[in-house]
């Protein structure tokens, strides 16, 4: 084996990578942060075999979401969250313990792969799913920093919760909370 195989090992991974990420609607900055290619390469692969695919795959502009907010907007994204953090947590993609990692040793080819596999696996459990792809980026990044967003547990059932740093009320989901109805 030649010194310089691994690097084009590294390389292809990256790109390959980088279509997956493409296939998911993700924006070029996002792209560029996980995989480490320039904006130019990202635009090149995405009109090389993007441009081309069986379904128009559009290309989104500006900045990536970063309101923390959309997350627990109503009842159904509150549960959309915690199902998309569960799987996050159990491919490890977030940390077990928040904080854990910088916000800048979020980003690499290993732990992206892994977000997107995990992502894939929750669009499969929930196909009508509200959360971008865009959206589980910036949630992976928050959980993970865990200064505005982090993982608990219901005090109740102990199922798990996506909530705020320092929660107002009680940390119970939805099904605990809610009044059993008489049959």
């Amino acid at each position: 084996m030649r010194i310089s195989d691994d690097r084009y090992r590294r390389e292809r991974w990256a790109l390959e990578l980088a279509l997956r990420f493409l296939r998911h609607e993700a924006r070029t900055q996002t792209i560029r942060a996980w995989t480490g290619l320039s904006d130019d390469r990202i635009r090149k692969l995405y009109r090389s075999y993007m441009s081309h695919a069986r379904r128009y795959l559009p290309r989104h502009r500006g900045k990536s979401p970063h309101q923390i907010a959309y997350f627990t907007r109503s009842l159904r994204m509150q549960e959309e969250t915690a199902v998309l953090a569960s799987v996050l947590s159990l491919l490890g993609v977030v940390p077990a313990s928040a904080g854990a990692a910088t916000p800048v040793a979020v980003p690499g080819l290993g732990r992206g792969e892994l977000l997107c596999q995990a992502f894939e696996a929750y669009r499969l459990l929930l196909p009508a799913a509200q959360i971008s792809f865009e959206h589980a980026v910036f949630l992976t990044t928050v959980l993970t920093r865990g200064d505005q967003l982090r993982l608990g547990g219901c005090s109740d059932c102990g199922g798990l919760l996506v909530t705020e740093r320092f929660p107002l009320r009680d940390r119970r989901c939805h099904q605990c909370a809610s009044p059993v109805q008489p049959r």
